[in-house]
């Protein structure tokens, strides 16, 4: 799913300090906030919005609940993530890293049961400039996020940050900022990311922001081969030592698997340009969609 202006959109945990903040960002730019969730605050009101005891009572209320976004503790995700599951929300944004993984399979496999698309664990949202944005990304920065017509997919939030503001500054803005998470156990992997982006009709471009560890880019090459879009990517970690775990829980190395040479030599035999810097992204896909033209 991409977020549209249109999709109603929880926030699990809004009462807390981190869920208040973001909560306020994400109406400022225009994301439909329709309520909050916690047991313990239920009657009261946060943000504009009523606090509601579940995702259950929230959907009584205001009807099919599109998106929800979890400002929840590791201990606590389970349970939130499950009300949320269960309660039939459309997609999951799980921003909550340190999650054990006994709870994070029982989550996803949950989540497949029920048809719940999940970004996440350790995301830092969705964003549609000019639209809104659900998580942690600055979407309410103009200099960072501006309407245009390149997807960003990134695991990182913090890369795909910078991405998206040297694509601004570059006079090319984005038509979607799909944040997949930086755990090793993902509701919505790269791949399917890529297939999203192709299949949405303002994205003219995409651009992948990995990192080493899994496989995830390697499987997303086979997805790219598949699409008629052109594609950019970046890959983190070029010159981690080989068998150490560097940054995301999902980035470790295992033999030849999960290296940046494998992951490189995937994408570019699945034809995408591969750049050394991030600062290279915005020339190549420039380059890229005046070629299509």
């Amino acid at each position: 799913m991409i977020l549209r202006k249109e999709h109603k959109v929880l926030v699990q945990g809004i009462t807390g300090r981190q869920g208040r903040f973001w909560t306020e960002q994400m109406q400022a730019c225009g994301t439909q906030v329709v309520g909050g969730v916690n047991p313990r605050r239920a009657g009261e009101e946060a943000c504009g919005v009523p606090v509601f005891a579940s995702v259950a009572d929230a959907v009584a209320q205001c009807g099919p609940i599109d998106i929800s976004v979890m400002f929840i503790p590791p201990s606590a995700a389970q349970v939130a993530a499950l009300d949320a599951i269960e309660a039939g929300v459309r997609t999951l944004v799980i921003l909550t890293e340190h999650i054990p993984s006994h709870d994070v399979m029982r989550i996803h496999a949950a989540a497949h049961r029920q048809g719940t698309q999940i970004y996440g664990p350790n995301t830092a949202g969705l964003v549609t400039p000019g639209e809104g944005f659900a998580g942690i990304m600055p979407g309410f920065n103009e200099r960072v996020f501006r309407p245009g017509h390149v997807g960003v997919i990134s695991r990182s939030g913090s890369l795909g940050t910078l991405i998206s503001l040297n694509l601004t500054s570059a006079g090319l803005g984005q038509s979607a900022f799909l944040g997949v998470g930086g755990d090793p156990m993902v509701g919505t992997t790269s791949a399917q990311a890529i297939q999203i982006l192709a299949e949405d009709d303002k994205t003219e471009a995409i651009v992948l922001v990995g990192e080493i560890g899994g496989t995830m880019e390697e499987e997303a090459a086979e997805v790219i081969r598949t699409i008629d879009k052109p594609v950019v990517s970046f890959i983190a970690g070029r010159a981690s030592p080989e068998g150490k775990k560097m940054g995301h829980a999902g980035a470790i190395v295992m033999g030849d698997k999960g290296s940046y040479a494998s992951k490189r030599k995937s994408l570019e035999s699945a034809g995408v340009v591969v750049v050394d810097t991030p600062g290279e992204v915005p020339d190549e896909v420039k380059k890229l969609i005046k070629s299509k033209v």
